[in-house]
């Protein structure tokens, strides 16, 4: 009821003060909204530019891995990522295996910079950074420092290209055995005959010997 008085009352402003029917009206209003649209979206300044995002330069392809085959341990130190042309190269139990994939870890500043270039069981088996552990030497390490090295080698085998080996110190040659003494050296040799000192006589001479004084001496009776 009070709806419909508020329209009748409405509609009765309007014809007082624009001499418009109501539906004249609001024509004329929806008129007046359209072109004002129309007449802003004209006059309205060009909105700016879409700045096209900034693409990230694109990583270099890491060169295929170099293998080495047997080397030194001393040749093994060249790769220890302080070159960055040469590939970062660290060993296991005396394989060398190419980490150049994960610089970030193993190159220069890399929570594991120490091990690269080495041969890191040891350090490894006892998760340790100090210089003296930096080797291959596996002595005196219990089993549970030999699992966890252990563990490591599975990683590098099933995640790094394995390129080469440590060679190994040559063993130390055994002695020359003695020689056997022949027969002949381990005989006695005959000190010859001396003014100071005789020669033996045989038994066959002494035989002899004998014989011919017997002669003498039957040969002197007769």
């Amino acid at each position: 009821m009070a709806v419909a008085e508020l329209w009748e009352t409405l509609k009765q402003a309007i014809v007082a003060y624009t001499g418009l029917s109501p539906a004249a009206f609001f024509t004329a209003v929806a008129v007046a909204a359209a072109l004002y649209h129309v007449v802003s979206g004209i006059f309205a300044p060009p909105p700016p530019p879409r700045q096209r995002p900034r693409e990230e330069p694109e990583a270099e392809p890491l060169p295929p891995p170099v293998q080495l085959g047997e080397v030194e341990e001393e040749d093994l130190r060249q790769y220890d990522g302080s070159d960055p042309k040469k590939p970062l190269l660290m060993a296991i139990k005396g394989q060398i295996y190419d980490v150049t994939q994960s610089r970030m870890f193993y190159g220069p500043g890399g929570p594991y910079a120490l091990f690269a270039g080495k041969d890191a069981s040891r350090a490894l088996a006892k998760m340790s950074f100090e210089p003296q552990d930096l080797n291959g030497d596996l002595t005196g390490l219990g089993p549970f420092e030999l699992d966890a090295l252990q563990d490591w080698e599975y990683k590098f085998m099933s995640k790094y290209v394995k390129v080469g080996t440590i060679k190994k110190a040559a063993p130390a040659e055994d002695a020359p055995e003695a020689t056997e003494t022949t027969a002949a050296e381990a005989e006695p040799e005959k000190a010859p005959a001396t003014e100071d000192k005789p020669r033996e006589a045989s038994l066959e001479e002494v035989a002899t010997e004998k014989e011919a004084t017997a002669d003498v001496a039957v040969a002197k009776e007769s």
